[in-house]
């Protein structure tokens, strides 16, 4: 079987028991259910279980990766030259739908409500920054200055996570239990870059 095609399966097989995982917590509560009810939701094995994740509350928490594409395939399709700005921004819009971003601000919610779960939701975080910043790294090789990708990072991953915290008034796709004076995640990320190509 040809590698990346198995890639692919162990990745899909993680995120069926990730979304159960995290569809069980939704229903039951954190501990109203076992690594066995994940297993039987999801369709698969213990065994398989245990080859993804160490516990139900990692798998819980690797829901995140759920509908973000691989950054360097989108990159891919990018002008070479295009400025490493507008191509995190357009990274940004195409990896974190809104579907996405209310499913990452819920587990959010989930971790401060069950603490068993806040170091899973903060290992997955740091993950995926990290490897986003390493696609990045490579891709702006030598054109920028090395604190440059690392600055850029922090700026724009502390705007997010102050979005999906609500510390900032920022409406994802259909929620409507927030202020008439929300913003639109689109308008959010127009305004953060704005502020960035600006030097804030």
């Amino acid at each position: 079987m040809d590698r990346g095609l198995r890639d692919l399966k162990r990745e899909a097989t993680g995120q069926a028991l990730a979304e159960a995982a995290f569809e069980l917590t939704r229903e039951r509560g954190l501990s109203g259910f076992v690594t066995a009810d994940v297993v039987e939701r999801a369709g698969y094995s213990r065994r398989t279980f245990a080859n993804h994740f160490s516990c139900k509350e990692e798998a819980v928490a690797s829901v995140a990766f759920g509908g973000v594409d691989d950054a360097s395939a989108i990159l891919a399709g990018l002008p070479a030259d295009l400025p490493l700005l507008d191509a995190l921004l357009a990274v940004m819009r195409a990896q974190f739908t809104e579907d996405t971003l209310v499913k990452m601000r819920e587990l959010m919610a989930m971790a401060q409500q069950y603490p068993t779960l806040e170091p899973h939701v903060l290992r997955v975080q740091q993950r995926m920054r990290h490897t986003a910043q390493e696609v990045f790294g490579s891709v702006a090789g030598d054109r920028y200055p090395a604190i440059y990708v690392p600055l850029l990072f922090g700026a724009v991953y502390g705007a997010v996570m102050a979005a999906l915290e609500g510390t900032l008034d920022v409406r994802f796709g259909g929620e409507s239990d927030l202020s008439s004076a929300s913003m639109d995640y689109n308008s959010f990320l127009d305004m953060t870059f704005d502020y960035l190509r600006r030097g804030l």
